[in-house]
């Protein structure tokens, strides 16, 4: 998917580029969303466009559950991170590589960190295909099998 991204998310590749768009922190270059568009929005759309998910608030924001939690997000932040993210279950690996890589874009987050969850900002020009892949890929770490084919089915 977007450069080598959903390779590591399944667990087969080190990240060809470092960030959302394949864009290097720091080089600058044109954010790839809209500066209208509101990722935190677009990150509840396309959950909630994932077979079976539902939203519930879990700690006063929005999660996201298949089964299982796969997105807690965070749209004014949370703690000492004062920016808008999102937490997602990530398969293992991914966490570390991802907040090594990129640290601009991913961290690792408090409480779900240690289960291997991965932060993602949210104000740094992450494009919609992106976001669908990480999503997508939180979800087929917790999704029940089922839900999962019918994901693969579309």
């Amino acid at each position: 998917m977007i450069g080598g991204r959903a390779q590591v998310l399944h667990g087969s590749a080190a990240p060809r580029v470092p960030g959302p768009g394949g864009r290097t922190p720091g080089a600058g270059g044109p954010a790839l969303t809209a500066p209208d568009s509101d990722p935190a929005q677009r990150a509840r759309e396309i959950c909630l466009s994932l077979p079976g998910v539902t939203e519930r608030p879990s700690h006063g924001s929005p999660a996201f559950f298949a089964g299982r939690q796969f997105v807690m997000l965070w749209p004014e932040g949370h703690h000492d991170h004062g920016f808008p993210h999102l937490w997602c279950a990530a398969p293992p690996g991914a966490q570390a590589e991802l907040a090594a890589e990129a640290p601009a874009w991913f961290f690792v987050p408090p409480y779900v960190g240690g289960r291997g969850w991965l932060g993602v900002r949210l104000d740094t020009g992450v494009d919609d295909d992106e976001l669908r892949g990480l999503c997508e890929d939180a979800f087929r770490t917790v999704a029940p099998a089922r839900l999962i084919t019918q994901l693969e089915g579309r």
